[in-house]
């Protein structure tokens, strides 16, 4: 699920789920594995996060949600959000490396990185577009999507199911780069090398005080966080919403 290439002191994460690396239990249990793992190993002093080139992540696993039980719904949902609160409070230098297109729970995966390095292209977005299938934007999720544009226009993005290129996206906020496919990776380890010059302990402290808002919204319940997911979940109308999409997608 995730291929890990290790570059001297620091590691290359790269998805590796398929053709459009979709967004499922099995790969965000290897994410929040990597990323608990990597935090505990001393040797460990950053991570690179990566799609293949010219694609990140097509976002959640539509197929899978359709033919979840109601347990396994869960555990997808508790998995997924723990992954977040693990890449969010790992406390070293973290770039993501948007090699592609990236909308939804990949806008997520991407925002708690550091830094962000996105590919320009016509078909390479980010975004919360879940209304475009009257799925839900989970609370977690959609706190963090609120924390880069603000509640106010993160909520108006949310209901036109907004999906942005990568040189608005640099406008508002969501990234810091757009540059050409071939650049992103890098110049990612550009700027990921420029960081890890700093002493850890200060970069860890620092990134400790300016994200103090990022992480409580990660460091919460989230068993109850999943509970009320799955609660839209057993809605008839979601479920049937659902199937429709993935037998339209296959």
């Amino acid at each position: 699920m995730i291929l890990e290439e290790k570059k001297g002191n620091y590691s290359i994460l790269t998805l590796n789920n398929g053709k459009v690396n979709a967004i499922n239990t099995g790969l965000v249990t290897a994410l929040r594995d990597k990323f608990i793992e990597l935090q505990n190993d001393e040797t460990n002093k950053g991570i690179i996060l990566a799609g293949k080139p010219n694609a990140f992540s097509a976002g959640l696993d539509v197929k899978m949600l359709a033919t979840n039980t109601e347990q396994q719904a869960y555990d997808f949902w508790l998995i997924y959000i723990q992954a977040l609160q693990a890449m969010v409070n790992y406390n070293k230098p973290f770039v993501c490396a948007i090699t592609g297109f990236a909308p939804a729970g990949a806008t997520i995966l991407a925002l708690c990185a550091d830094y962000r390095i996105m590919a320009k292209g016509p078909k390479y977005l980010m975004g919360m577009n879940e209304f475009n299938m009257s799925l839900p934007v989970p609370e977690m999720l959609g706190d963090i999507y609120a924390y880069y544009l603000g509640e106010a226009k993160a909520w108006a993005a949310i209901q036109n199911a907004s999906l942005f290129n990568s040189d608005v996206a640099m406008q508002l906020g969501l990234v810091n780069q757009s540059v050409e496919v071939e650049d992103v990776l890098p110049l990612a380890e550009k700027h990921l090398k420029k960081l890890l010059n700093i002493v850890p302990m200060i970069y860890a402290e620092t990134k400790h005080y300016n994200r103090k808002g990022l992480q409580q919204l990660v460091n919460r319940d989230l068993e109850k966080l999943s509970k009320e997911v799955i609660a839209f979940y057993q809605s008839p109308e979601l479920a049937n919403m659902i199937k429709m999409f993935a037998a339209n997608f296959s």
